[in-house]
This record gives structure tokens, sequence and C-alpha cells, in this order.
């Protein structure tokens, strides 16, 4: 539709319309299944199958190319790193949060700080639960810590 036999948009543009339009209506919410402890192999052959057929249209090459090659020469990235991506700026906003935020007073901070939390906060959980629970959230929370405590301890070798 964007072009016809005589004038059609060049492999540049193709490619900057599918990264701006295409993706993100792709991986709208991908969050709600992208997570630790979760399945996504259906999620993630479905991905693939949308991101080969716009490496195939972006180069206009046949449907018998060889996948990574027309991958590599359109220049896009493997879905699943592109949702790793994703998911760690999601993970580095998450720890940004203000402290009277929702989400902020949800997480656990494993005691080190003297905070308010909200009646269904993680810290609320027995071990055996946060270990059952699947949820980003969980994830947030994990990695949160994670790298808190790397944080705090760095923090008293210099003082």
């Amino acid at each position: 539709m964007l072009g016809n036999l005589l004038k059609e948009i060049n492999p540049l543009q193709k490619r900057r319309l599918y990264k701006c339009c295409t993706l993100p209506i792709a991986l709208y919410g991908f969050l709600l299944w992208y997570y630790n402890k979760t399945s996504m192999n259906y999620h993630l052959s479905v991905l693939r199958k949308v991101q080969w057929r716009a490496a195939l249209w972006i180069l206009g090459t046949f449907h018998t190319s060889p996948t990574s090659g027309i991958k590599a020469i359109s220049g896009l990235i493997s879905i699943h790193f592109h949702l790793k991506k994703l998911y760690r700026r999601f993970l580095l906003r998450g720890s940004s949060l203000p402290s009277n935020h929702i989400i902020s007073s949800i997480i656990s901070f494993d005691g080190l700080h003297n905070y308010n939390f909200h009646s269904i906060s993680i810290d609320h959980l027995t071990p055996k639960q946060r270990l059952c629970l699947k949820s980003t959230l969980i994830d947030m929370n994990n990695r949160y810590n994670e790298v808190f405590h790397l944080f705090h301890s760095s923090m008293m070798n210099l003082n």
C-alpha cells in the first residue's frame, strides 16, 4: 500500500516504519507474559514469525531466503534480545520510582529502610509464597534488591 511498481519506499524507510509502528503494537503489554518462571515459547514463536515477515517485506526477498541472513541484512535484532532490552528498561524505571508511588510501597526493600508498606506488600508474603508467585513485580523486587545490595555494600566500603 505504501508503494507501487514505479515508486516504492526504500528499505531504510520500511525498517523505520516496522520499528516505530509495528513493534510497539506487537509488544504492547508484553510484561503480562514476559517475566521469570513463565513459558514464553508460544509468544516468542508468534513474534518471530511477525519479525520474519517484516524482514521479508523490508528487503523484498522470497519466502525461501535464509531467515538469519535476512534479519542480519535488514538490520533487525532478534526479538528475544529486543524483549530483554525492553524488560531491563522497565526494571530500571521501576527502581527509580519515587517513594510515594504505589509500586514502591508494594516492593520489598529487605528491611534497609523504614517505609510504611502497603497492606499487600511483598514483605507480608512468606518465602514459600514468594517462590510460588509469578509476577513482574516479583521480578522487579528481586532485581531491585540485587542492585540495591550491591550499591549499599559498595557505599559501605567507601566509608
